[in-house]
């Protein structure tokens, strides 16, 4: 992988961009009514545990 590419994918990682970005698409479909709730799903996995739960 080249090594600019890398080293910008790396900060824009870091700086959370790729999460910005996400929730700027989903209040964009949302606000057009273009999100179906009806069908989804939470992973446990990024859901962060109440008192450091086991």
């Amino acid at each position: 992988m080249d090594a600019t590419v890398y080293r910008r994918f790396a900060q824009w990682s870091r700086d959370r961009v790729w999460a910005r970005l996400h929730r700027v698409i989903l209040d964009e479909l949302g606000a057009r009514g273009e999100l179906d709730w009806s069908r989804c799903a939470i992973d446990s996995v990024s859901v962060r545990a109440a008192k450091g739960g086991h």
